[in-house]
């Protein structure tokens, strides 16, 4: 099938020739489940994705399933492909992804949607789930996205909500009990009698004449009318032997989850809101993980994932005895808290460990901080930043966005203001002028957050904002970058859109979009045009603001945070109260207290 003629016409062609260090190779014929797990995007990237590893060493666990690899193809691989009339394959078997019993997607970001239309079409598979028959593979997808399925609903048979360590498995033991029953709506019934399973062929939805969601109510009675998130109670241990790949990927390390989901509340964060309640795994789990990867994989650079690392409980002894424990290790810590102690920790590292620091400000004014729940003072942002160029470093990233609800132009311009001051504590501390770079992205609201009402400002509004800091941080010493609002508008119109949104990315992939996160690739205007070719306004989800009392499209979708907790804390958004961590104050009542895993509850 694939033949080196076909490698040499391609750029990096171990992107698809598999046999990698660890990959899971069995016996086709003797395993009644053959799933294939898929991701929207390149090798490089997929092969850098959290969960892929964590799935694939749990189906493959079992000796009643195999689990297989695909990526999306480049554009010059997918050439070769039509050009050849090949199939998409899987890595591991080489086999047509139409042989497999189930093809899972992970989605993780709504620009990649147009990729999962590629791959099946690539593979043979009609792109619509009420076009397949039992002859095909059932098409399932989870992952962060899939807390509003609705956008995708026409293309996957099941969405799995939440984590999916321990749904995966009863997935499937529910697809075996039905399998040979075929592709129809027994099979989907008694797949959405699992927990967390969402079957939106068996859900029907109406809409007002103005365009306004009316109702989605379940079509069958076997089905809920919400559908629960999963929630892991403990973390299981890491994957002991991910695959390595061959070929420099995005984050060419070694990666292990100390902690999932985070307490700090940030407004704007749905990772904040539909990851909770936090859950830390043990210190001794950890180190031991880090031994595996070294042992089985070769890594001399371990990555200490989790959504805050300097929130996790003894994270300076966890750090000390890993680099004790393994002197040759480099440790990287991402996603740390901008205070001092983060700058000690960082500096408390061997020194081939110590990479730049990147903190998070989010907004310039004290004001807008307070209404994101970010709570910084000024004072101790410049503290912090005073600290590390006391103990050597001499440059610093930052983190800022714009169109934030309730910005307006002096807080973009507070932006402005708040460098100029890093960079005069940086020149004060150190003698010599700092490099400071900025990265500035657009605000989009996202579904199950406090914001997820609010609207997103137009382009316009984020073009000038964006001039306000070239213009004023046209100096040397301030590397400014920005996000294209193009890719901003797309983004906010997918993530909270319905399921009639279908349509459109079914119009925009027949236009040519793919690869829609690649800025080389987007298209907004086949993004207008898929919009108007389906009657649909692309400002009606993304730059209206939704009323308190609209049912939203995935209303129907229990993350257990409480809608009454999300209009509360928008309340105290518009008020500018921060609302404390519950971690080291009173409960906040976001609705996960009354479960066995909220904080305080679950011990490790």
């Amino acid at each position: 099938m694939l033949s080196n003629d076909m490698l040499h016409q391609v750029n990096r062609p171990a992107r698809y020739t598999g046999g990698e260090w660890n990959a899971v190779r069995k016996s086709w014929d003797d395993t009644p489940v053959r799933v294939v797990l898929a991701y929207p995007d390149t090798y490089e990237i997929g092969m850098s994705n959290l969960a892929i590893p964590i799935l694939y060493e749990l189906l493959n666990r079992r000796s009643d399933v195999l689990a297989e690899r695909v990526y999306a193809p480049w554009t010059d691989m997918e050439a070769q492909l039509r050009q050849q009339k090949l199939p998409l394959f899987s890595l591991e078997s080489r086999r047509p992804l139409k042989d497999f019993d189930i093809i899972g997607f992970s989605l993780g970001y709504e620009l990649g949607y147009t990729n999962v239309l590629n791959m099946l079409d690539m593979a043979g598979i009609p792109l619509l789930a009420a076009e397949r028959d039992e002859s095909y593979p059932l098409v399932i997808a989870g992952g962060s996205c899939v807390l509003n399925p609705e956008p995708m609903s026409d293309f996957i048979d099941a969405f799995i909500i939440g984590d999916g360590e321990e749904v995966t498995g009863e997935f499937v033991d529910a697809y075996r009990e039905a399998k040979g029953d075929g592709k129809d709506r027994r099979l989907l019934r008694r797949l959405a009698a699992v927990p967390g399973l969402y079957v939106p062929s068996l859900y029907h939805a109406e809409y007002h004449t103005d365009g306004r969601l009316k109702s989605l109510t379940p079509s069958v009675s076997e089905v809920p009318m919400k559908v629960r998130r999963r929630l892991v109670e403990r973390l299981p241990p890491p994957p002991p032997r991910p695959v390595v790949p061959y070929i420099e990927v995005v984050h060419d390390r070694g990666a292990i989850e100390i902690q999932r989901g985070c307490s700090r509340g940030c407004r704007f964060c749905q990772a904040g809101m539909v990851y909770r309640p936090v859950r830390r795994r043990p210190p001794g789990q950890v180190i031991q993980a880090a031994g595996e990867l070294i042992s089985n994989c070769g890594y001399d650079e371990v990555s200490l994932l989790s959504l805050n690392s300097s929130d996790y409980e003894g994270i300076d002894e966890l750090v000390t005895h890993l680099t004790r424990q393994h002197p040759g290790l480099t440790l990287s810590l991402p996603s740390l808290r901008l205070d001092k102690s983060s700058v000690k920790l960082v500096g408390s590292l061997p020194t081939r460990s110590r990479t730049g620091l990147t903190f998070a400000p989010e907004a310039g004014s004290e004001r807008l901080r307070l209404a994101i729940n970010k709570e910084l003072g000024e004072d101790k942002l410049l503290e912090t930043a005073a600290t590390a160029f006391g103990r050597g470093w001499t440059s610093l990233k930052l983190y800022f966005m714009v169109g934030l609800p309730t910005e307006t132009d002096k807080d973009v311009s507070a932006i402005v203001d708040l460098v100029e001051k890093v960079r005069a504590e940086g020149k004060k501390a150190s003698g010599k002028k700092p490099i400071i770079r900025l990265s500035v992205s657009t605000f989009v609201p996202k579904p199950h957050t406090p914001f997820q009402w609010a609207a997103q400002e137009s382009e316009a509004t984020i073009k000038a904002r964006q001039e306000i800091l070239r213009e004023g941080l046209n100096r040397k010493g301030v590397r400014l970058s920005w996000q294209d609002p193009a890719t901003s508008w797309l983004e906010a119109a997918l993530s909270r859109g319905d399921r009639r949104l279908g349509k459109v990315i079914r119009r925009a992939w027949e236009l040519g979009s793919k690869f829609d996160a690649w800025s080389e690739h987007l298209k907004p205007d086949i993004w207008r045009q898929a919009f108007a070719d389906a009657g649909l306004e692309p400002g009606f989800y993304a730059y209206r603001e939704r009323p308190l009392d609209e049912l939203l499209p995935w209303s129907y979708i229990d993350t257990g945070v409480t809608e009454d907790f999300l209009k509360r804390e928008l309340r105290r958004a518009r008020e500018g109260k921060a609302t404390p961590d519950c971690r080291t104050d009173a409960c906040n009542a976001c609705g996960l207290e009354t479960t066995d895993t909220c904080l305080g509850k679950l011990k490790n």
